[in-house]
Parts: C-alpha cells; sequence; structure tokens
C-alpha cells in the first residue's frame, strides 16, 4: 500500500501518533513515572495496611479482648470524623472527591495530594467501609503531574490529562490483583476512541506494569503486607447450567438494584455535609462517621461476630467469604449486607474513601445467600455478585468482566459466559434505575433526557 492512509475525518493516523517524537517522549515518561508512584503507593498501602491491623487487631488483643468487641466501632468512627472534618473544610482539595461521585473528574493537582493522603490514613484504617482505591488514584495522578511544570499543565491540558491517567493506573496496578484491571478501568472511563484511545492505552499499559513489578518486588523484599484485593482461594467452579442462569439474572438485577439505592442515599447524605459554612460541614461529617459505626455495630450486636467484617474496606472479608462460604449463616450475610450496606451509602456522600472494594463484598455477600436457591450454588452465585456489584458501581462494563475474571482466577474460564451476562444485565438495570431517579426529580413537565451521566 503505497504511503500512509489517512483516517476518513483527515486526522491522524495510529501511525502518525505513535511515531510522532513527543509521544515517545511521553511514553517514556509514562514508565519513568511508574517507578516512584509505585514506591509512593506501595507506602501509602502498607501504611494503611498496619495502621488497620493495629487499631482492629492488637489494640483489642491488648486490651484483653479475643476479637474487637461490639462497641469498638464507635469510639474508632468517632474518631474519624473528628480527625477527618479538618482535612475535609481546611486543607487544599478538600481530602479528595466525594466518593459518591465516582473515580472520574480532572487529574488531582500536586498541592491536593496531601490532604488526600492524610483524608485516607484517617478514614481507611478507622473503619469508615471505604476502600483505597480512590486515594491511590489520585495519589498517583497528582505524582505523576509533578513531572510537568505548571507552564507545560496551563498549555498542554492532553498532556495533564495522559500523564495523569498514567500514575493513576501505576498507583492502582495491583490493588486490584491485575495490572490490565487497572489499565482497562482508566481507559474505558476516559470514553475515547481511535488513535486517540491508543495513545492512552499504552502509557496505562506500561505504567501498570513497571507499577505492579515495583509492588511485587518490594513486597517479596520488605515482607510487608499490602492488604491487595484477591482471593486466594475460590469455590471450584464448573460450566454454568441454565439454573446458573435462572438464578443468576434476577440476582444480578437485585444487586444493581441495591447499589444503586445506596448511591441515591450517599447523594443526599452529600447534599446534607455540603453546607455554607466550614463548621456546618465539619459538624455534620462527625455525625455522619458516627452513624457508619453504628451500623457496623448493629451488624455486630445481630451476629456476634466481630465488626472489623463490615468495618473495614471489604477484600480481607471478601476473600474469608469466597474461602469458606459455609462459615457464614444466612443471616449473617445479609445482616452484613444491610449493616455494611446502610454504612457504605453514608460514607459514600461524607467520607473519603473509594466505592468499589466495599460494594464487591455486598455483591459477593448477597450472592453467596441466594446460592442455596434450586440449581444454584457458590460458584455461580460468587460470579454473578463480583460482576454485578461491578458493573453497577463503577458504570464500566468491560471493566468489571475483566475485574470479575482476575478475581476468580483460573476457574473464570468455565464461569466467563455467566461473568459476561451478569455484568450486561447488572449494567443495564442500574442505567435504568438512575435514569428512572432522574425522570422523578425533575420538575413536572421537565423530565431530564436520558443517559447516563
Amino acid at each position: 500500500m503505497p504511503g500512509t492512509p489517512q483516517q476518513q475525518d483527515g486526522g491522524p493516523t495510529l501511525h502518525d501518533v505513535l511515531m510522532h517524537k513527543g509521544y515517545l517522549g511521553l511514553l517514556m515518561i509514562s514508565g519513568l513515572v511508574g517507578i516512584p508512584v509505585s514506591l509512593a503507593a506501595f507506602g501509602f498501602v502498607s501504611l494503611e495496611h498496619q495502621l488497620q491491623h493495629w487499631i482492629w487487631e492488637s489494640l483489642p488483643e491488648t486490651a484483653g479482648y479475643s476479637q474487637a468487641p461490639w462497641w469498638w466501632p464507635l469510639p474508632a468512627l468517632l474518631l474519624a470524623g473528628l480527625l477527618v472534618a479538618p482535612i475535609i473544610t481546611r486543607l487544599p482539595g478538600h481530602g479528595g472527591h466525594i466518593p459518591v461521585d465516582g473515580l472520574g473528574g480532572p487529574p488531582t493537582p500536586p498541592i491536593a495530594v496531601p490532604g488526600v493522603v492524610l483524608a485516607a490514613l484517617v478514614c481507611l484504617p478507622l473503619g469508615v467501609v471505604l476502600g483505597p482505591e480512590a486515594p491511590l488514584m489520585a495519589l498517583g495522578g497528582g505524582l505523576a503531574l509533578l513531572a510537568v511544570r505548571s507552564a507545560q499543565r496551563t498549555q498542554h491540558p492532553q498532556l495533564v490529562a495522559v500523564l495523569g491517567a498514567a500514575g493513576s493506573a501505576a498507583a492502582i496496578s495491583t490493588i486490584f490483583g491485575n495490572p490490565l484491571v487497572a489499565a482497562v478501568m482508566i481507559i474505558e472511563a476516559a470514553g475515547l476512541g481511535g488513535p486517540q484511545l491508543v495513545a492512552l492505552i499504552l502509557p496505562c499499559l506500561l505504567a501498570s506494569g513497571i507499577g505492579a513489578l515495583v509492588f511485587t518486588g518490594f513486597g517479596h523484599w520488605t515482607g510487608l503486607a499490602i492488604g491487595a484485593l484477591s482471593l486466594p482461594s475460590v469455590p471450584k467452579s464448573s460450566i454454568p447450567d441454565p439454573g446458573d442462569f435462572l438464578w443468576g439474572v434476577p440476582l444480578a438485577a437485585v444487586i444493581a438494584l441495591l447499589c444503586v439505592a445506596g448511591q441515591t442515599l450517599g447523594r443526599r447524605v452529600k447534599a446534607f455535609t455540603a453546607q455554607d459554612t466550614a463548621r456546618r460541614t465539619a459538624v455534620r461529617t462527625v455525625l455522619c462517621a458516627v452513624a457508619v459505626g453504628g451500623s457496623i455495630t448493629a451488624y455486630a450486636l445481630l451476629t456476634g461476630r466481630s465488626p472489623e467484617e463490615a468495618a473495614l474496606s471489604g477484600q480481607i472479608t471478601l476473600a474469608n467469604l469466597a474461602a469458606d462460604p459455609a462459615a457464614w449463616s444466612i443471616g449473617a450475610l445479609l445482616a452484613l449486607v444491610l449493616c455494611k450496606g446502610l454504612a457504605w451509602s453514608i460514607a459514600l456522600g461524607s467520607l473519603r474513601g473509594g466505592p468499589i472494594f466495599p460494594a464487591l463484598l455486598l455483591g459477593a455477600a448477597l450472592g453467596i445467600a441466594c446460592a442455596p436457591l434450586p440449581g444454584f450454588g457458590d460458584e455461580p452465585a460468587l460470579a454473578v455478585g463480583l460482576a454485578a456489584a461491578a458493573a453497577s458501581v463503577t458504570r464500566l462494563p468491560v471493566t468489571s468482566a475483566v475485574l470479575g475474571a482476575a478475581l476468580l482466577g483460573s476457574d473464570s474460564v468455565d464461569a466467563m459466559p455467566l461473568l459476561i451476562v451478569a455484568t450486561v444485565t447488572a449494567f443495564i438495570t442500574s442505567e435504568a434505575l438512575r435514569n428512572r431517579t432522574k425522570h422523578d426529580a425533575a420538575p413536572a413537565g421537565r423530565a431530564e433526557g436520558a443517559g447516563t451521566g
């Protein structure tokens, strides 16, 4: 074929984009940025994990308890509220984005990174039922932008977007258990196409791969635990049968309803805490933290189990649930969904952290609770729960399917058809519910147009 083909719209071809000197330089910078960003992310997650262990295991043992007592969440969450309120109201960046707003938005400016880190280290170890993924993305994006001078950030907004995305991908590359999940998430969330899509893919993949290498190496060399999202043991999978789809499709729709309801409540909590004065915001933030603590306490009282299971982000409890579903009664699983779900909804609109990890636990718990249904089982129930919760909360169906497959490991090959059907069902259901909510909230005669925004 003579010459280099051009796109029909006259824009640059993929070859033009990849061979451009500026893009090759950007690709090199992205790879180099992955190293310091991953080191910072490793330090953050390791410190958060150690604080979490100290607060929920070491301190209760020192006080003479075999596990955290039922009342432990009340002072822990009160302290979290008192510490995070001034960070939200006084520091640049307000401690990071509000979790109910999702994971998107512009890259975090470097000046806001200290507040994001402080808010996360205050909230997550003390049990605000949120995950580390959103603070990690903000940390990675903000640190990546330090490689670009402020003048360049003003003149080249596309450079800011790509480097911020690469930094975010590097930071969360292994907290999801697989660097490909991070890259796919950033790509799908960006909503780009054509050469722009590939131009974003390669920096994210390179930064994620290097980030995973750094995480893995430092975890092996130091022996420190990072608490990455993974399921060391899952129920043995088999090829899905009609019964799995018969129960799996409505279960995915119910999980979508649960997640959308939680996010709807979270938006109302956000309106409650977002006041015209910093003092009112601080007071209501503390009240919400105490309400989260009350929900976790209710779980411990109802089940007699450790409040730690409901208080933390969810990856540890999820791994335990997947490894031994029989250790949980249906009542305990439903109590976890109810109490942790309420706590998650309140935290989404008031505290700081990520929404995905706890949602995965809620979906898995509801799925395992439905596993005894005739013709169902633990394996398909877990697959449906993971995929449906991820699709409902992230609104990224491809990412959700990849994440579910990564968590199930080698068993995902047989479960993939059910994973995909559950993902699509939950995604369509959640979008329909959100659109209905927007329609009902619009003034009479002025319903909002359809969409996923």
